[in-house]
């Protein structure tokens, strides 16, 4: 079927017409290397909080789980409505018996990718859909990529630019404006010199192979040889970056770099994007869909909050608190040493999600010798 394949089906009651097509399912899965994606009436929950009067986990539902997991499948998050089905006696049971569930491959393809409970008109189930995209956020903002600093002569690049810009002022000053600039400058080298990272490995790929069908027509030359091996190398290189890369969206920092987690850290990354997605919210009652709308209506909610005058301050003045010495409050006020704030840095992980400002810690623990001078 292509880059992917779709699976409907409508599960059998009988206990041995469900484990006959489960085993179908492991069977196609076996055949299959394409992305894939299953989904329909499954007639079984996954989990005891998936039925509104289950409270405990049934063979069924352990079986199920045990085949969502054989067969390597991702349960995306159902949006819209905790349940798909309802009835019953006087319609007072609720479940959730329709899913897509994905394959990770499948994600990798389309990360936007999210299912949404519909209204539905007469049937007792609500039907789901696959929803992708999510919503726009406007221009993509600047984030430091860790990947950069392996990049030879990155450094000397960076104190090239610190040098080349001049600017009057205090030293905060300096720093921010300086700052910025660099930040424009790093926008548009990674545009115009390092590239996209894909491609960079696909081209690098394109060598080794080329090198590997001369070697297989002939005996190769010891320049030849030597092109060889430094294609392999740079191939080599731009994985690793490719690892850091999606190591750093992961921010699943417990993984050392190395040990061919970039799948690992690409599924995480986009868990991280499904998570944060804001599809809708609920203000005042009323649920906005809509991009503009949501943008609006958050905006204008901490406009009226914030701007209320709540009449009311606390009153600690008869609270009792311990007392620290002279020592320690002079202490307190004590100027940093440049010692001190160079070990707090260096100590810091420098995969962490980056500041406001999109430079990551990596960033200043490279940089340091470069810009302590204006702290």
């Amino acid at each position: 079927m292509g880059l992917s394949g779709f699976l409907r089906e409508c599960m059998a009651f009988l206990q041995v017409e469900r484990d006959a097509l489960w085993e179908e399912f492991g069977a196609i899965r076996g055949m299959w290397e394409d992305p894939w994606c299953l989904g329909g009436d499954f007639n079984i929950t996954l989990f005891p909080r998936e039925r509104s009067s289950q409270r405990r986990i049934s063979s069924a539902m352990r079986k199920f789980a045990e085949i969502v997991d054989d067969l390597g499948l991702v349960n995306l998050p159902l949006q819209g409505g905790e349940f798909t089905w309802n009835g019953g006696q006087n319609n007072q049971t609720w479940a959730r018996l329709d899913r897509f569930v994905v394959s990770p491959s499948w994600i990798d393809q389309f990360s936007g990718i999210n299912q949404c409970r519909l209204p539905r008109p007469v049937s007792d189930h609500f039907p789901i859909t696959l929803v992708g995209g999510g919503i726009r956020r406007g221009p993509t903002p600047f984030r430091f990529e860790n990947i950069w600093l392996k990049v030879e002569g990155f450094k000397d690049l960076v104190h090239s630019w610190w040098q080349g810009i001049d600017v009057r002022g205090s030293a905060s000053y300096k720093l921010a404006i300086k700052m910025k600039e660099i930040k424009q400058k790093l926008k548009v080298w990674n545009r115009e010199v390092f590239g996209k990272l894909e491609c960079n490995k696909s081209v690098a790929l394109q060598q080794v192979e080329f090198w590997d069908r001369k070697e297989n027509e002939r005996i190769m030359t010891v320049e030849e040889t030597e092109l060889k091996k430094e294609a392999k190398e740079n191939y080599r290189k731009w994985v690793i970056m490719e690892e850091t890369h999606w190591r750093q969206l992961s921010r699943e920092i417990w993984l050392k770099e190395g040990d061919r987690n970039t799948g690992f850290f690409h599924r995480m990354a986009s868990a991280h994007r499904r998570n944060n997605s804001l599809e809708r919210i609920k203000i005042n009652g009323e649920w906005l869909l809509e991009e503009q709308e949501i943008r609006e209506g958050i905006a204008n909610a901490f406009k009226n909050l914030l701007s209320e005058d709540t009449g009311w301050k606390a009153d600690i003045g008869r609270l009792q608190f311990d007392q620290i010495s002279q020592q320690e409050a002079e202490n307190l006020e004590r100027p940093f040493t440049k010692d001190e704030i160079h070990v707090a840095l260096m100590e810091m992980n420098g995969d962490k999600a980056p500041s406001p400002d999109g430079f990551t810690m990596a960033f200043w623990q490279s940089c340091w010798t470069l810009l302590k001078r204006r702290f």
